[in-house]
């Protein structure tokens, strides 16, 4: 400071608007609303994935009954049906088969959906396996038994035509979903349940080589369940918007009290 000359004082800060203020309350009270509502909402996320968990660790220990028959279809969802462990019987029809893309960890490759004719008429989709791409490139010659093939696995529910960016091509075979209409309707086949069977191991003959044949058994049992954690992520996030709320009102009081001294 040059001797002789005052020392000056930056003015302080004016109080904000009353405007202001209501305008930056209301932004702070819808985001609050949001954040609670989004901390509520991976609650309840929470309590259904562990029903769901609960539900089918019950269904695939339970022991295999027969697969829901055409007049049972109507009824079937995801929540009384899927995982369920079911056993059918019937004649596989080899030349209608679908290759679905999938990624296991026995690599990327394909899912073996083929038809099952049952001795009603009726047709249920067998996930057979996981294949590799050299088992599509050089397909083998399979031909049906002469005594129907014996199916046990778990019941899964058709899933839409719409994958992660991509969608099924069936004019070019072009499968990533499960899809049992679009299947059914491209390979030209009637009545056709609303569920696929992932048979296990031991409906294919015990193979573990994916070169070879389908590898059975292969169905994700285990599910993420990162519900508790994005509910906590949201509630810190609300209560750190009351603290900033908090600072805001305690500055504005500081700022209006030293107006009026």
């Amino acid at each position: 400071m040059t001797p002789g000359k005052a020392e000056t004082q930056s003015p302080a800060p004016r109080p904000r608007s009353t405007v202001t203020l209501i305008v930056f309350g209301v932004i702070a009270l819808a985001i609050f609303a949001a954040l609670c509502a989004l901390g509520t909402w991976q609650v309840h996320r929470l309590a259904w994935k562990e029903a769901l968990i609960a539900s089918v660790d019950a269904r695939v220990h339970l022991p295999a009954v027969p697969a829901p028959p055409e007049a049972d279809w109507p009824a079937l969802t995801y929540d009384n049906a899927e995982y369920r462990h079911v056993t059918v019987s019937g004649q596989y029809e080899f030349d209608r088969q679908t290759l679905v893309q999938a990624v296991t960890d026995l690599g990327g490759g394909y899912w073996v959906m083929t038809p099952l004719r049952l001795a009603d008429g009726s047709t249920i989709l067998i996930n057979r396996g996981f294949v590799l791409p050299e088992w599509r490139k050089n397909p083998p010659v399979e031909t049906a038994p002469a005594e129907p093939a014996q199916v046990t696995g778990l019941l899964r529910m058709g899933e839409s035509g719409e994958a992660f960016l991509r969608n099924n091509d069936p004019a070019a075979d072009r499968w990533y979903t499960r899809d049992l209409q679009a299947i059914a309707t491209t390979r030209q086949l009637i009545r056709v349940a609303p569920y696929f069977i992932d048979a296990d191991a031991a409906s294919n003959g015990n193979n573990r080589d994916p070169a070879r044949a389908p590898v059975g058994g292969l169905t994700v049992l285990t599910f993420a369940n990162s519900h508790l954690s994005y509910a906590i992520t949201w509630y810190a996030l609300a209560v750190m918007l009351l603290v900033g709320v908090w600072i805001v009102v305690r500055e504005e009081k500081r700022r209006r009290k030293g107006i009026q001294s």
